[in-house]
């Protein structure tokens, strides 16, 4: 059964809802991946490689800013689900926001978004889908769990942020102290690229 949770993001219309589940252990990322490259429109999701997500903030800020981009008809990409992706990256390149943010055939852990952009798109159809086609373990998308699954060297070399002299990461009062010094340049990154 999907965790799968819904969310309406401040200073976007009230019917664009945002659907966000979050799994661990993946069995099946290939297949899945397989079917976003071949255009299956069954599968337009933003299926994001969770490792390289920090906070719920971190993927909030891409997924806005990819609506946002998607009601003012400014998608650099084919949809607003590939856009959240591309919304990841801190540059302009398309494929590299793929690469470094999107699901692979090596994804473990996967973050799923998917956007109501049309009324048949609901909470309902989306956790029945994702509980069909997904392989893995539903988790709550919490920054707890998202602490236990970031790899924080990976999204400091995603986002060029230097890494500082040796710092334990041992406990969560560690781990919630770094992520509060590396949200607020990655969120800005997010910010900033959108003004190009």
């Amino acid at each position: 059964m999907a965790l799968l949770e819904t969310v309406h993001l401040s200073h976007l219309p009230q019917n664009t809802p945002v659907h966000i589940a979050l799994y661990k252990d993946i069995k099946n990322a290939s297949s899945l991946r397989e079917q976003l490259l071949s255009g299956n429109v069954d599968f337009q999701y933003a299926f994001i490689d969770a490792s390289v997500i920090l906070s719920r903030q971190h993927i909030f800020a891409a997924v806005f800013r990819a609506v946002h981009d998607y009601l003012n008809d400014r998608l650099r990409s084919h949809n607003v689900h590939s856009e959240i992706v591309f919304s990841l990256n801190p540059t302009n390149n398309i494929t590299e926001s793929f690469r470094r943010f999107g699901i692979t055939d090596a994804t473990k852990d996967l973050l799923v978004v998917k956007v109501s952009i049309t009324p048949e798109i609901t909470h309902a159809s989306v956790a029945e889908h994702l509980e069909q086609c997904v392989e893995g373990t539903p988790v709550p998308f919490n920054d707890e769990t998202l602490c236990s699954i970031s790899d924080l060297a990976k999204i400091r070399k995603a986002y060029k942020i230097p890494q500082p002299p040796a710092k334990s990461v041992d406990n969560k009062a560690a781990y919630s102290q770094i992520q509060r010094e590396l949200e607020a340049p990655i969120i800005g990154s997010i910010a900033l690229r959108a003004a190009t």
